[in-house]
């Protein structure tokens, strides 16, 4: 495509939208809420339900942007990311950069203002983790790119922690570490089912570096950790027999995806896997807070 053609089409409010990649943001969301729930025996206060989650949300649109930024040369290359809005040249890069620090100035003055110095600086450092550490270094430099990588993205649930708490608990980094062990499967599972298109643009992905059956064998042994994991907010009293019920059963269906994956050479599998990944996390947060709000009430009630 001819620079002359790119910049024949021309940019909407649904461009900028995407630059902020809405659904991946609305996951971290989630998470971020479900920290706040589980910091609190009640509700959470909604001035923070609301203002907390919309500072944290404008901040990982912000470094979304930056991603689509940097990665606008990669973008050409991968039917996944090819009409992208930077990488079709309908948003230029002054205009997206101007976007990106107006939703990072707008995020944290949010945050600073109206819930708490410490979240402002968490949701921070996370940012600069993903735009910065991860997007301009990691991402082309090793194949352990996501595994490092992903830290950025586990602290959503810290976040809305310390949003309510304005304190760095230890069930708050609990949240953290599931999804940091969660990461590297879910992603390596992508990675697999678009290994040619990374292999194409020259990143550095585990099945590009390794090969396939590698990255297979490093999903399987980072789901078995993952289901290690997630039996600690039930080990450490954080949750209840429905959560552990729950951490079970899903555990179990990614078993089972990561070991089909393994055996078999039947293609989509890697793209089956990370669908799984994606419902496999949300359910889970879903029923550690009804686990939250429905067992451990009772078992309070029982012990009283």
């Amino acid at each position: 495509m001819t620079t002359q053609e790119l910049e024949s089409e021309t940019a909407s409010w649904r461009d900028y939208l995407e630059l902020c990649k809405p659904n991946v943001v609305l996951v971290m969301i989630v998470t971020s809420a479900i920290g706040m729930f589980m910091a609190v025996p009640g509700m959470v206060p909604t001035d923070i339900l609301v203002l907390g989650n919309l500072g944290i949300a404008l901040c990982a649109a912000s470094a979304a942007t930056i991603n689509h930024l940097v990665d606008r040369r990669i973008d050409l290359q991968m039917a996944r990311t090819l009409n992208r809005p930077i990488a079709r040249g309908r948003v230029g890069s002054n205009q997206a950069l101007a976007f990106s620090f107006a939703l990072g100035i707008v995020g944290m003055a949010i945050l600073l203002l109206y819930i708490n110095a410490l979240t402002a600086w968490l949701t921070m450092a996370s940012l600069l983790g993903y735009a910065v550490v991860y997007t301009l270094y990691l991402k082309r430099a090793t194949p352990q790119n996501i595994v490092i990588g992903g830290l950025a993205g586990a602290a959503p649930p810290l976040l809305g922690w310390t949003a309510v708490t304005n304190d760095v608990g230890g069930y708050g980094l609990l949240l953290v570490l599931i999804v940091f062990i969660w990461t590297p499967p879910h992603f390596w599972a992508l990675a697999l089912h678009r290994k040619d298109e990374y292999a194409k643009a020259d990143v550095p992905m585990l099945p590009v570096t390794h090969g396939e059956q590698y990255t297979k064998v490093h999903i399987l042994l980072y789901t078995l950790l993952l289901i290690i994991v997630t039996l600690m907010p039930y080990l450490t009293g954080m949750s209840g027999w429905l959560y552990l019920l729950g951490a079970l059963v899903l555990g179990a269906g990614f078993l089972y995806w990561a070991i089909v994956l393994l055996v078999s050479d039947k293609p989509n599998l890697g793209m089956a896997t990370f669908k799984y990944s994606i419902v496999y996390l949300l359910a889970l947060f879903a029923i550690m807070l009804v686990d939250h709000y429905w067992v451990a009430p009772s078992l309070l009630k029982q012990a009283s």
